[in-house]
């Protein structure tokens, strides 16, 4: 070998070890002593622990594969309601002309038609009392009931609440089916819920979903607003049904749902069962649901009005109106006050003061604070029992 090919030879392998070192240094610079100049990151994670069987081996953790258990637990109890209203058409001023009731026929005055309604209840009680919401039932002439095991017969209306929409029916048949009531109080967003009813007509049907909210308001369906809303399928018929957990307890009455045309698009709203139970006891007991009522129209709350009285939030709302001779007049409360706190419990809307006020019965008295012309003020307001609903629109 000569001297040339000797030195190009050695020139090739030193700068291949060059290269090589240079690729150590920049892939692992720790062997080089260098972790203080390139802090290393360090990512922290949250993982589950494994669940363990009795035997203490490691299992995973599925949810039921099957609802059929809560079903046949609370379906026998969801009944079918069928109504029947009497309509009478009116006679047309131009049939009594002799000359114009050639286009209208003989005998074509006043005629009655009959009008169908369906929709779904639930059996409460042995004694035959059944749930189901006012609108399914209102002016109805004949309400008929139908059960899961095949047997029909005719309901009377106990009483009806149109402030929660809420009926209450009885019927007299033997052996019974009565769900369970749950405690709606308890369920929480990611709940599963079945839906029982009759939609369309079809006959009864099962829908299940989750709870997708709770404690829903404002919605213009009725004047006490505390819906559990739902993704479970709520269709025309289902009116009155049962909305059950996953063990088949009664957490809700399906009332109403959000939809452009008539079918269900995933937004559904049930009243919950705990006040669909006070709702039932107060007009099995007394024939009608008693209430507090201070006798104030009120409204929320807007960031502008906070800022106008100087308050840190939106918390409270502003009175519009007083009833002549009504509880708030008499304590003193005008136009344009602020109620901020009822018995020292912070008032967060219109919503919230009204459930405040109705859940003291008749005669007892409550103290609201809040503001008068900018100064804070408090009132002793001494309740009496809320008109009807038709009197209040008077």
């Amino acid at each position: 070998m000569n001297t040339r090919r000797f030195f190009r030879f050695l020139l090739f392998y030193f700068a291949l070890g060059i290269a090589a070192a240079a690729a150590v240094m920049w892939l692992f610079p720790s062997m080089l002593g260098q972790d203080d100049q390139l802090p290393q990151r360090v990512v922290e994670v949250r993982e589950a622990p494994p669940t363990l069987s009795g035997e203490g081996r490691v299992v995973r953790e599925y949810g039921p594969v099957s609802y059929a258990d809560a079903v046949d637990a609370a379906a026998p109890a969801v009944v079918n309601v069928f109504t029947e209203k009497r309509v009478t058409r009116q006679r047309h001023p131009f049939e009594d002309d002799p000359f114009f009731r050639r286009f209208f026929g003989e005998g074509s005055g006043e005629r009655e038609r009959t009008e169908n309604n369906l929709g779904s209840g639930v059996i409460i009680s042995s004694d035959g009392f059944v749930l189901t919401n006012n609108h399914v039932i209102d002016g109805a002439d004949s309400i008929h009931v139908a059960l899961n095991d095949g047997r029909t017969t005719r309901a009377r209306v106990v009483g009806t609440d149109p402030d929660t929409d809420l009926a209450v029916l009885e019927i007299s048949l033997d052996n019974l089916p009565v769900i369970t009531l749950g405690r709606s109080e308890e369920i929480r967003v990611g709940d599963v819920v079945l839906a029982i009813g009759n939609p369309f007509g079809v006959g009864q049907t099962v829908t299940q979903g989750i709870v997708s909210a709770t404690g829903r308001s404002q919605l213009g369906l009725s004047t006490f607003e505390n819906f559990i809303q739902t993704d479970a399928a709520i269709n025309p018929g289902n009116s009155g049904g049962a909305l059950i957990n996953a063990h088949g307890d009664l957490v809700g009455i399906n009332t109403a749902i959000f939809s452009g045309s008539g079918g269900s698009h995933g937004i559904g709203f049930a009243i919950p069962g705990r006040l669909a139970r006070g709702v039932m006891e107060s007009i099995i007991e007394h024939g009608r649901v008693i209430r507090g009522w201070a006798g104030v129209e009120v409204q929320n709350m807007t960031t502008q009005l906070a800022e106008s009285f100087g308050l840190d939030s939106q918390h409270g709302v502003v009175v519009a109106g007083v009833m002549r001779d009504g509880p708030a007049a008499s304590a003193g409360l005008a136009p344009g006050d602020i109620i901020l706190a009822i018995n020292g419990d912070q008032v967060a809307n219109v919503q919230d003061l009204l459930h405040k006020v109705t859940e003291h019965p008749p005669g007892e008295t409550i103290r609201m604070k809040g503001l008068s012309e900018g100064e804070r003020r408090e009132w002793d307001v001494t309740v009496q029992e809320r008109p009807a609903a038709r009197e209040l629109r008077r």
